[in-house]
């Protein structure tokens, strides 16, 4: 079988409800590295959300984190690293409008620091960026955004995420993607007009001398259509949001409680 490279979302589709990744999905992913294949992580989370994901798998290809804003190798210096950043004049007018779009909180993300803007920081859950405690440091203030962040975070208590993020999107004439993550949470993340999983997958499989037809992808929600309809087979977990099955070539039979990545790809490659 020819090299494949396998892009896995992690919310919703790669993980369990408990952010968590079981024995046997690590195995068989692991067998398949052993093949020579190549597993690449692909999530909306920033780097530091998803690298006990990566270790765990044993990985040693580049991550996609940021939905596709930040391509690179974790921990290591890569000639080919490919970031791309918001400019943070879209950072300030959201913030403008925090209290209309019911949001709890926005963060601003970059590779390895973010801020935080929330009117009361015990509804902000500290693990949602990868710390124990959110603190004073991390506290957004307008003296602090003097970069262009990588991706813009906000939970909402809007009643539909979908339905405000098209609204987010036509208020910035589109000049700006806004897409929901995968799980049970409110969360809508913001990345540069034209960035997507499937550009950060397209860049890498340009890096490898891969063609799309090599890639397979798995994905559940609005974030990964792009990704799945732009891979060679594109997965849609049995547990996908409907909005994204018309981009997908197939549907697991398992959803992600139940291995359902694994056994997918056990079927493939084991």
């Amino acid at each position: 079988m020819k090299t494949k490279m396998i892009a896995l979302d992690l919310d919703g589709t790669l993980l369990r409800h408990d952010d968590t990744i079981s024995d046997y999905t690590v195995d068989t992913i692991q067998k398949i590295q052993e093949k020579g294949h190549k597993v690449v992580i692909a999530t909306g989370r920033p780097y530091r959300m998803a690298v006990k994901h990566y270790r765990r798998l044993g990985l040693t290809t580049p991550m996609i984190s940021f939905n596709g804003a930040l391509t690179h190798l974790p921990e290591k210096k890569w000639d080919f690293e490919h970031s791309v950043t918001i400019d943070k004049r879209y950072l300030l007018d959201v913030l403008d409008m925090q209290k209309s779009i019911e949001a709890d909180f926005i963060a601003s993300e970059y590779r390895k620091k973010f801020y935080i803007s929330a009117e009361n920081q015990q509804v902000v859950n500290p693990k949602l960026f990868g710390v124990e405690e959110i603190t004073d440091k991390m506290t957004m203030d307008i003296t602090k955004i003097t970069e262009n962040p990588n991706a813009l975070l906000m939970q909402t208590r809007h009643e539909d995420k979908y339905a405000l993020a098209k609204e987010i999107r036509q208020h910035f004439n589109n000049d700006i993607e806004v897409d929901s993550w995968g799980g049970p949470l409110n969360i809508l993340e913001f990345s540069p007009k034209g960035v997507n999983k499937a550009y950060a997958l397209n860049y890498l499989l340009n890096v490898f001398n891969f063609s799309p037809e090599q890639l397979i992808a798995f994905g559940d929600e609005h974030n990964d259509t792009e990704m799945l309809a732009f891979a060679g087979v594109g997965y849609a977990m049995k547990n996908a949001n409907d909005v994204l099955l018309p981009f997908a070539d197939k549907q697991t039979e398992f959803s992600n409680k139940n291995d359902g990545v694994a056994k997918e790809l056990e079927k493939i490659f084991l």
